[in-house]
């Protein structure tokens, strides 16, 4: 899940280019997600993959509920 109910969300101003921008905003409309969540998903997985997410690395084969790519295999 993108947070918990007691995990305050700041605001930040985000710059990014209009390519990566135009391919997050397809892409969360393929995964029915806003843009700012789809852009939080992926920040999240990465930390995650990386071993920064506070709470420690998860495992690889278990994948986050709620999408498309929990249903399938890479």
């Amino acid at each position: 899940m993108p947070g918990s109910p007691t995990s305050p969300k700041k605001a930040y101003p985000l710059r990014i280019g209009a390519e990566v921008l135009d391919a997050m905003r397809s892409w969360s409309d393929d995964e029915l997600r806003s843009l700012n969540a789809q852009i939080e998903y992926v920040l999240r997985d990465a930390l995650r993959k990386s071993g920064r997410l506070p709470g420690g690395r998860e495992s690889s084969d278990t994948p986050d509920a709620g999408g498309p790519e929990a249903a399938e295999e890479p």
